[in-house]
Order: C-alpha cells, then structure tokens, then sequence
C-alpha cells in the first residue's frame, strides 16, 4: 500500500461537531456526501431545502474534513521524512526515531506559538474593550489635499513604469487575462516574487450573495466546536469596512479616495494605515481577526478599537486563515481575487444559495457604457491633452492618439446608431456581434490592438490622472466664480473615473467573439434633452459563463454548489461545467426534515366553472379566465387560516388582474376574508408592507375578527420570493398562479437561447436525437428556477406547515414536475376537478386544525 493511499482520509459516519445530537438522516447524508467530494476532489451540487440545517451541515462536513486533513498533512511531513531517513541507508534505528520525534515536536510548537499568538490577542482586546467602556472616542481628523495646494502638474503626467499597482486591477474584466499577461510578458520581463514569509494553509473559502447571509454563517459556526478552534476572516469591500467617517462622508467613489490617502505620506497618510514598513500594528490587527470568529460588522468594529484599517487588515489575515468568508464578487472575478490575495490552488470552495450562480457569472462580467460616460471621457482627455500635449514622451503621445480614435470612432457610432436604427423599425434596440460592432467603428479601430491601448491605460494610470487634473482644473475654476459653474458640473468626475468604464468595455471587445454580444439601446428615448443626442446605451453581455467560472474549478481541489432548490440541474451540466470528464461532478438531493403530513401539493388545473386553469400570455387578457380564478381563490381563503401568499408570473399580470377583481367586486370579497396587501413596486416599501401583513396576521389570532389573517399578493423573481422567510403563519399556503416565463421578445434572451443552441450543436458528445432544443431548455429552466424559489418562501422549519397550490395545468407535465425541488418529491396531486383540489387541500387544513400529525 502507497503512503498516499495510506493516508486516504475515509467518510466518517459520525460528525461529532454537529451541535444537534443526533443529526437528521437527511443532515447526516449531507455531511458524508461533502466530506466525500471533498476528499475525492469532486465538483458537488447539493441540495438541501431551508430549514434543514443546510449552513450548519455544510459547515460541519467541510470543517470536520479540514481538521483530518490538518492531521493527516502532519502524517504525511513525517511519513515523507522517514522515507528520506530511510533512502539514506546506514541511519541507525534510534536516530531515525529522534529525528522523527523532533520533526514532531517543532510541528506541534509551531501551532502553540500560534495558538498562543491569538490567545494573546483575545486578551488584550478583552483588556482594551474594559478600559475603554464608558470613554467617549475622540474622532481622528484627516488632513487631505484641496484644491488650494500647490500640487505641481508633473504629477498628472502619464506614469511610465511597469502595471500599475494590484488595486488598478479592480475594474478589469477577466476575460482575456491570461491573452493580457503574454502580451505583457513580451515587453515587460517577469517580476521578481518575493516569497511570503507567512505560513499559508489549507482553507475553505465560503461565498454566498450577501454579507447578511455570510453573518448568518458565522452565527451557525458560533454553535459548533469549531468556534474555538477555527481562524476566520471575512471579506468585504471598502464601501463594507472603511472605517474613516472624514473620507466616507465625502462622497463619490471611496475605492479612489483611499488609494490616494495610500499614497500620501506623514498626516496626508489615512490615520487608521500604520506608515510602509511599520507592519507591526497590521500584524497585531491580523491577530485579532483570527482570534475569534466575525462577521462583517465585528471587523468593522474591532478596526474602530484598534484604529486600524478593517479593508487591508482582513487582507494581511487571508494567508493564515482557515476559514474566509466572502460575497460572491469577491470570490467570481478573477481582478478581485487578485487584488486581494486569494490564490485557490487546492483549497475547498462552497458557494451557497448557488442557484443562480450562472445568471451572477454573467451579470459580474457584463459591462455597460453609456455615451454620456463615453463624452465626459472624450471631454476630459481632450482637456488634459491641451495642457500637456508637448510634454508627451513619443510613446505616450502614440497611444493618447489611438485612445481619441477610438473613442471618438464610438461616439460617432452612439451619435449615428439611433437615425440608423430607426429606419429599420421602431426598436429602440439592438444586438450585434463583437467583430460586428468594431468593424461598424471603421477600418482605422480596426487596425488598433485594444490590449495594446488597455495594457497603457493600466501602465500609465492615465484615467486617474485626466480625472484628477480636471477635478483641480474644477475647483480652481470655483474658487474663482466662489460657486460652482457649469464647467465644473460638466468636468468634475466626483466619482470613478469615467474612463475606467472606457477601459473595461474596451477590455471585453477583446473577448473571443462567440462569448458574448454588444446590447445597444436608448433607455429613455422621450426624455433627451432638447437640442442634444440621445442618450445610447452600449453593454457587452457576456454569455458563456463556463470560461470565467473554470479558473475556480481548476485552481480549487473541490467546488461544492448548494441550495435550497437547485433544480434543474441541467443547466449547470450544459453551461457551467460541460468541460468536466464524466464521474467528476456529483448531485445530492434531499428530502425534507418535515414529516410528510406537514405538506400538501396540489395542481390546480380546472377551476369552479370547469375552466382551463393554464395561464399563458395570450390568455392575461381574458375577463372570465380571471375571474374564475378570482372564485378559486375566494373558495380557498374559506378555509386556509393564517396568512397566504399567492405569487404571480408578473407586476404587470398581477395589476390587470387587481383591476378586474376591483371592477367587479372580488377585491372588497377578499378584503372580507383576511387583510389584503400588494407587493410594492419600489424596493424601499418593501419591509413596511410585510411589517404590516405580519401585524395583521397577530391581530387576527388574537382577537375574534370574521377577517381571519391576511392575504398578500407579490410577484415571482421580485423581493418577495427570495431571500425572505415565510415562517409558521406567515404563509399557511404559498399559491402560484401560472408559469413566469420570461419575455421572449428580450433580445438579449433570445441571443442567450441562440447562443446554448449553437453550443450544443458543437459539444463532441451531442444530444440524443429527439432531445428538446437546448434554448427551449434554458428558457423553461430559467422559468422553473424562478418557481422554486417562490415555492422555498413556505416550509422554514421541522414543525413548519403549509399548503403549496400550483394553479395551472401545465404543472401536471411530466418534465415540469420533474424540474421541482426533490424534496416535494412524489407527493404532487395533480387535481382534474376543481372538487378534487378542494377535497385534497380541504382534508390537509382540517386535519392540521384538529391537531393530526402526518
């Protein structure tokens, strides 16, 4: 037997870190299954509904794998040492068991000094937050540049040394990078690395979409054993953790405020930034963030205590932790994870509420640029030009002139596209090829290599330093007026520098052709400005996800993808991991931890009259449709207590129907039986609206109201359906009314439904001949994933109860059925007879009236 498969780590079939003894069947499998792929090194997709300790049982799995993985890592460094011993011949038995012996313990003094390193940390930040109860904190004060300072104009000249530094990196998009750093390597020989002097370790980076649900993870990790024991780092961006009230209040873009406080020296330096070469106080910092698990907010915090920096110390903290948590961003573009420090190579990967995965892929590395941002470039580098134009070296007076070519070539091209666009029909949009739209910039663009002019924007810094020679050009300019003029207004950036934008879309035109599109449309087309062009919008919309996503997969030794619904699988088979050999990729469903008497689901497909329940959009208009399904409802709210959420396909189904049942008196019916509320349009309305429903649902329960609960209609895709809890009586039914298929007029959804057509066409293993059209696919996946998120908002916990009613007949199909979540499973009741939904939904809510438990 080999030392490799000596050391092979086996599934084990306890979890002793489980806080809960014992787990749930369903958690237990969960657990084994992840520690499994882990060490099997295996791409995972779980899926686990809310309300099964999905967090609690990811984590326990993949930490409970990570400290095996720490002890059989020490094995593995003696066993590799013995062999050496070993391999030298003579070595007498007794030295080659000193020598292992001290091997052994210089490993285990490492991790106590370690270990007593954060000890000390926890201690002293113990003695600090004593000391300072009850102080007041006096604000420390920044002293900044103003317009006033006699800056000398040579520093906004174009930088001519090597890449800028790792942050210019930020707003890059990822496409090309490795096509970016040949070019580069061409003029530009290799940098030394200095290596890093701080010990790396194995570690599991855990991404979710918001710092709310990552908070959440540390709350589940605080259960477990693993508190103790486990450095944990969150990562956030400055907009998270700036802690400098002077520079945050300001306002416009805080990513470049702060490198130009990093810049500065002596009291011009960000106060909470220790001096370069004064890494003490970060170190310190460091330790206190692995010392004891945070969220978010608790580095935030600890960097106020501290006076440091919360940004760059969770940084300096990355390379020792085991544990990071991140946001989606942080952890899907490749700038980021650069300018960050985050090398994946061989570490464990967890994405949670991945379901929608594919859809942030291409949304992250979408890029948009408005002709507005494109003019206010143009306007500024025409500016900077004139003052600087004969102080150019030849190379930079090369590359400002290919940069005005091609801006001015697309600005032309917004200038034109709406006359030419309106002569073929009255769209206000369009979509065309990469190669079609440079060639439409004319044979001059054509000829200019773009990585070439992206690769001197990021050498020269050049955006930085147009938008900061116009902004002291600005305020020079307002100092003298003493108001602001129109000069200032039209040439003050107060933000990102618009030619950062530039940039970016310029990066993405490099991008291999068939990846992606450019969208142009006019947005608002009756609100131009009399006497000025209209506004055009230019976005490059990405389509191939796989290519962005496969450095993860490649660098990562496990990728694991978990949701509470993540059904249909089939498009992360077909777009995400397509390249993947067959047995590297593995699914775990589960089933839910409610006992099955706790759910009813049933299809809706007649209504009272005997009516057609099937909702398509050529039917929204039908009176009598709507109306008997107004009575369905009516007849359901007769006996389902509480509060009830019905979902529809769309904000504009949902008003033409309000009108109707108002018109003709169902509303004021409904308003009868339970409390009615609308999902509100504006975002901001949105925790009012359920504050209020939830107010009228304890009021009901406790009073003796004929209005038994309340009644809320919300949208399906909008706030409502994702991300929030519908617990106990807050939705003692979750009803969807037809099937929310997106608008296939969307050009850009139809040029993503074209483009997985063509893919498949080319995949070396094609389809079965009869299978459905992969666009047809992707458009009805794209449907139901929007279904089970709606459908997840019901069943939050073991004891939780509820009804899911799904009124329409095409539910009954088959292949829609088997794109719902697993854990609904088998028990879908397909009604043919209005009678039949109302015996099988009827007998569900009397039984869980009377107290019987399934």
């Amino acid at each position: 037997m080999t030392v490799e498969e000596t050391l092979a780590l086996s599934t084990p079939d306890a979890f002793p870190s489980f806080p809960y003894d014992p787990p749930y069947a369903i958690q237990l499998d969960l657990m084994r299954h992840l520690y499994a792929s882990i060490e099997a090194r295996k791409v995972a997709i779980l899926e686990s509904p809310t309300g099964t300790g999905k967090t609690l049982s990811l984590l326990c799995g993949a930490m409970t794998w990570l400290k095996d993985e720490q002890a059989r890592s020490k094995k593995g460094q003696l066993a590799a040492l013995e062999e050496s011993l070993k391999g030298d011949g003579n070595e007498p038995a007794w030295v080659l068991k000193q020598s292992l012996e001290l091997h052994r313990r210089e490993l285990e003094a490492a991790e106590e000094a370690l270990q007593e390193r954060l000890e000390a940390a926890r201690r002293k930040e113990e003695a600090l937050r004593r000391k300072e109860k009850g102080h007041v904190r006096k604000k420390q004060k920044l002293t900044h540049r103003t317009a006033s300072d006699d800056e000398d104009d040579d520093a906004f000249l174009p930088d001519g040394g090597p890449a800028a530094a790792e942050d210019d990196y930020r707003h890059l998009s990822a496409d090309v990078r490795e096509l970016l750093r040949k070019y580069e390597a061409r003029d530009n020989p290799a940098p030394i690395e200095v290596p890093d002097e701080e010990p790396a370790c194995t570690k599991i980076f855990y991404a979710s979409r918001t710092h709310t649900q990552l908070s959440q993870t540390i709350s589940e990790l605080k259960k477990t054993p693993f508190k103790s024991n486990t450095r944990t780092v969150p990562l956030g961006s400055r907009k998270n953790l700036c802690i400098n009230e002077e520079l945050r209040s300001k306002g416009g873009d805080l990513d470049e405020s702060c490198r130009e406080l990093m810049s500065g020296k002596g009291d011009k330096r960000c106060p909470y930034m220790p001096p370069a070469g004064e890494d003490s106080r970060m170190l310190d910092f460091r330790d206190h963030i692995l010392a004891t698990p945070r969220d978010i907010e608790d580095l935030v915090v600890l960097g106020k205590e501290l006076n440091t920096c919360p940004y760059y110390g969770s940084r300096k903290a990355i390379a020792q932790a085991e544990l990071v948590t991140l946001p989606y961003n942080l952890l899907l573009q490749k700038n980021s994870r650069e300018v960050l420090g985050i090398d994946l190579t061989d570490q464990i990967v967890v994405i949670d509420e991945a379901h929608n995965l594919i859809d942030t892929i291409l949304s992250i590395h979408t890029v948009p640029l408005s002709s507005s941002t494109l003019r206010a470039s143009l306007s500024q580098l025409k500016i900077y030009l004139a003052k600087f134009r004969s102080r150019f070296s030849p190379k930079n007076a090369l590359h400002l002139r290919r940069l005005v070519l091609v801006l001015t070539a697309i600005d032309k091209f917004c200038t034109d596209w709406p006359s030419k666009n309106h002569s073929k029909g009255p769209a206000n949009e369009e979509m065309l090829g990469v190669q079609e739209f440079v060639s439409a910039l004319g044979s001059q663009v054509q000829e200019i290599n773009l990585l070439e002019v992206d690769q001197y924007l990021r050498e020269s810094r050049i955006a930085r330093k147009i938008s900061g020679y116009c902004d002291k050009v600005a305020e020079k300019e307002a100092a003298k007026a003493e108001s602001k003029s129109k000069f200032v207004s039209s040439q003050r950036s107060r933000g990102t520098p618009p030619l950062h934008a530039v940039e970016s879309f310029l990066l993405a035109l490099t991008n291999p052709s068939s990846d992606g599109r450019i969208f142009v449309s006019m947005p608002n087309p009756t609100t131009a400005t009399p006497g000025a062009p209209p506004v055009v919008l230019l976005k490059y919309q990405l389509l191939n996800p796989a290519d962005h996503f496969r450095d993860v997969v490649s660098s990562a030794r496990s990728v694991v993808l978990a949701g509470g619904t993540m059904q249909p699988i089939s498009d992360f088979e077909t777009q995400l991991f397509r390249y993947l050999v067959e047995g590297q990729m593995n699914f775990f469903g589960c089933g839910h931890v409610i006992p099955k008497g706790n759910l009813r689901c049933v299809v809706v497909e007649k209504g009272p009259k005997g009516g057609d329940m099937t909702f398509r959009f050529e039917q929204r208009g039908n009176k009598d449709l709507m109306m008997e399904l107004g009575q369905l409802l009516m007849n359901f709210l007769n006996f389902i207590p509480d509060g009830v959420v019905v979902f529809f396909p769309s904000y504009s189904f949902l008003n033409a129907v309000k009108k109707i049942w108002e018109d003709n008196g169902l509303m004021a019916k409904f308003g009868s039986k339970k409390t009615v509320f609308f999902e509100p349009q504006e975002g901001g309305e949105v925790e009012t609206v359920l504050r209020e429903y939830a107010e009228a649902i304890r009021v009901s329960r406790e009073s003796a109201s004929k209005c038994s609960g309340a009644l809320l209609f919300a949208v399906v895709g909008a706030k409502l359906s994702e991300g929030l809890n519908f617990t106990d009586e807050l939705a003692r039914a979750v009803i969807l009314v037809g099937l929310p298929f997106a608008n296939l007029g969307s050009v850009e959804l139809k040029e993503r439904m074209k483009y997985v057509t063509e893919l498949e066409k080319h995949q070396e293993s094609k389809a079965k001949q009869g299978a459905r059209d992969a666009g047809q696919e992707l458009y009805e996946n794209l449907c139901m994933k929007a279904v089970n998120q709606s459908i997840g908002r019901a069943i939050r916990h073991r004891g939780d109860w509820a009804g899911l009613i799904l009124v329409d007949s095409r539910y009954s199909s088959p292949r829609i059925r088997g794109k719902l979540p697993k854990w609904i499973g088998e028990d879908i009741v397909a009604a043919k007879t209005f009678g039949q939904a109302m015996k099988e939904l009827g007998s569900f809510y009397r039984d869980k009236k009377s107290g019987v438990k399934g």
